[in-house]
């Protein structure tokens, strides 16, 4: 007799492949609900036990193993070792692997098996995050309101069938969630961080240089190529060179000769280009996609000419310019072309207003897309010199509903225009008259001296204070030989500590710390036990009612998660702890304790110091200002690590609650009348600051 096997997803029995058995014949499992067809079972039960029948999957009472029929040794066999209860869920592994792979069951398991694989993460990962349905690691994951974690494919076929129960423990789940199930994001992250660690190391079994979706400067092509992740034909996805200039992202003025290691000639004034990638390669305009290039709070460093924006004009010498945004690109709109809302000064219309005040040269290079204008290239992109913004203001668009940013903007190059025929670059001229100033708003003028002029005396164009300093490293594809970051990456190098780094895809949004009973919102947020009914403690569920001498129904009271706008109330009725993400914290905690001991051992400490080895504390002292930078930068992460605030938390009387500013990882929560609860992270976040600052 065959092993006991189910009916399939079609219906169709999985041992006599009758399709769709009858009523007479069909049976369903008590406990998981899956049906089976009864004459092809080698222990049917009695017509009066059926309704309490359960599976031999679900009793754990194992079969015994009959005689196999042709063809069924390999069932038999792995049916046996499903039985053996002497034996381990590893070793039962082991000799399901042999098997499969034409060895005996008993062979040799360590030959081919390295029990270090055991503790991978991926294993751990594997062994909580798997699916009940599927049982294989977690794809999009979706967390009940009583803990479980399925496959969103496997939950939605599941609730698609008529289930509104939890497949593990058969409790009801919410019709919201049935009908728009959330992902886990915390499980994701995290499973995706462990699948990189594995990936990006070096020591790893099959690791190749395909792995890696980030290539340095100095590996890529000279032209463009098209990414492993885009395989579909054209430009459009693909992915820019060599950058072949030594300048940083951020530079201001031309790109000279010794920014041009490889011709010597820096990039003149007329030269042209197949396509804007290429044109990133030589550094004129970085971004191949947007028109404008810079930092909202430092300028713009290039602007492209690609008629975009009906309000443009080109005059040559000069041109208006038109800011971004104002149109709503949102689902499949990509190409709208109509105003939706004002521009204002803000990102890119700001970076190229502060290009104005502080008088910034910016490149400028015209694109063959922008058809109305006469000095455009009738082929690809060329690069036209030095420009600087005079003015800025906002008007009435073209269209005559929404106020758009513009821009004037002046040729002061050294170099002469690539449609003159002058031997001389350009020299000062006035200002042209632009009507449109008289209906404009928001005028911004330079008041100052600006910092890229003409110097009369060497007849050219120059800097006349210094340069800007540039805050981005510069494509060498070298890394840093000094500093503390250098010191950071190389001790990550040396000694990885991947389970320290998978924690922290485990943190709280409330208290930042790597969650102690996680519990997961139908919304997929996941949070601290204590944190979480902590923000709720002196709320209650009901408010009573009474209007006119009359007692009204309770009216309920909504409490919505601290991380979005969802109810989670009748979630903190009964909040169920997700017992798979604890088992995954402790595991991570006790491979990280052993890792840690480990490597402070291979590095000569004991493990007494084997806690300040991980702490990062010996270590040679680093540079202040490397330090003063790694402080702003940790300040501004730690506000911005969990990308969500506290908000939407109502007291008893059903008032809005504020959140106020987090200071040192207090998250400060208070009506409009003052602070009525704070949220405090644990001490060691407060002493792991306050020693990053020192």
């Amino acid at each position: 007799m065959a092993a006991d096997l189910p009916c399939d997803d079609a219906g169709v029995c999985m041992v006599c492949g009758v399709a769709a058995p009858s009523e007479v014949d069909l049976l369903r499992c008590s406990t998981c609900a899956t049906p089976w067809h009864s004459p092809c079972l080698s222990n049917p039960p009695a017509l009066s036990e059926a309704a309490i029948w359960s599976c031999p999957d679900c009793s754990g009472d194992p079969v015994a193993p009959a005689a196999p029929a042709a063809g069924g040794e390999l069932v038999a066999a792995v049916r046996a070792i499903e039985a053996d209860t002497t034996l381990s869920d590893a070793e039962k592994a082991r000799r399901r692997q042999n098997i499969l792979a034409g060895r005996s069951a008993a062979s040799a398991p360590d030959d081919d098996v390295d029990d270090s694989a055991e503790d991978d993460v991926l294993n751990i990962f594997g062994r909580s995050f798997s699916c009940a349905f599927c049982m294989k690691l977690l794809d999009r994951p979706v967390t009940t309101p009583c803990g479980h974690n399925f496959c969103l494919k496997c939950f939605n076929r599941w609730t698609h069938n008529g289930a509104s129960a939890c497949g593990k423990c058969r409790r009801p789940i919410p019709y919201k969630m049935v009908q728009q199930p959330r992902i886990n994001s915390a499980i994701v992250s995290a499973i995706r961080a462990a699948r990189m660690s594995k990936n990006t190391n070096p020591a790893a079994a099959g690791s190749s240089a395909g792995s890696h979706h980030y290539i340095q400067n100095v590996d890529r092509p000279d032209r463009a190529y098209t990414t492993e992740r885009a395989k579909r034909g054209g430009k459009a996805n693909a992915s820019s060179g060599q950058i072949f200039v030594t300048t940083a992202p951020d530079h201001f003025g031309p790109i000279l000769a010794e920014h041009d290691p490889r011709r010597n000639t820096g990039v003149r004034v007329g030269e042209t280009w197949e396509d804007r990638l290429e044109c990133r390669q030589w550094g004129a305009h970085l971004p191949h996609i947007a028109g404008i290039a810079g930092q909202s709070r430092f300028g713009a460093q290039s602007v492209a000419l690609s008629g975009g924006y009906e309000d443009d004009e080109d005059h040559g010498e000069w041109f208006l310019y038109t800011g971004s945004g104002g149109r709503d690109l949102s689902g499949n709109k990509r190409t709208n072309k109509e105003q939706g809302f004002d521009q204002t000064f803000v990102k890119m219309n700001e970076a190229l207003r502060q290009s104005c005040l502080r008088g910034y040269p910016v490149r400028v290079v015209r694109s063959h897309k922008e058809k109305r204008s006469s000095y455009a290239p009738e082929l690809g992109v060329r690069y036209d010199g030095i420009y600087r913004i005079e003015k800025c203001w906002r008007k009435i668009g073209v269209q005559g509903t929404f106020k758009v940013c513009r821009y004037l903007f002046v040729r002061c190059d050294n170099e002469p225009a690539p449609w003159t025929s002058d031997d001389h670059g350009d020299r000062p001229r006035p200002l042209p008259n632009i009507p449109e100033l008289k209906d404009a708003t928001d005028i911004n003028e330079r008041d100052e001296r600006p910092s890229w002029g003409y110097d009369e005396k060497e007849g050219r164009w120059k800097w006349m204070y210094e340069p800007p300093t540039s805050r981005k490293p510069v494509r060498t594809g070298l890394r840093p030989k000094t500093g503390k970051q250098a010191r950071k990456r190389a001790r990550s190098d040396e000694m990885p500590n991947d389970p320290e780094k998978l924690l922290n895809e485990f943190s709280c949004c409330i208290c930042f710390q790597v969650m102690a009973e996680p519990l997961t919102a139908p919304c997929g947020d996941s949070f601290c036990k204590a944190c979480l009914l902590g923000a709720y403690d002196n709320q209650s569920s009901v408010r009573e009612r009474s209007h006119g001498g009359r007692t009204l129904r309770a009216q309920k009271i909504v409490k919505r998660c601290p991380s979005c706008a969802t109810d989670i109330s009748d979630f903190l009725a009964d909040p169920q702890i997700n017992r798979d993400i604890m088992d995954v914290i402790e595991s991570l905690q006790r491979k990280g304790d052993t890792t840690t001991k480990d490597d402070a051992a291979s590095y000569g400490y004991g493990a007494d110091k084997a806690e300040e080895f991980r702490g990062g504390d010996l270590q040679e002292e680093a540079d202040p200002e490397m330090d003063a930078e790694d402080n702003s930068e940790s300040d501004t992460d730690a506000d911005a690590s969990c990308g969500r605030t506290v908000v939407g938390i109502k007291d008893q009387e059903g008032q809005q609650l504020q959140p106020q500013k987090r200071k040192g990882g207090v998250a400060i929560i208070g009506t409009d009348d003052g602070p009525s609860k704070r949220i405090t992270a644990s001490a060691d976040v407060e002493q792991k600051g306050n020693k990053s600052h020192e």
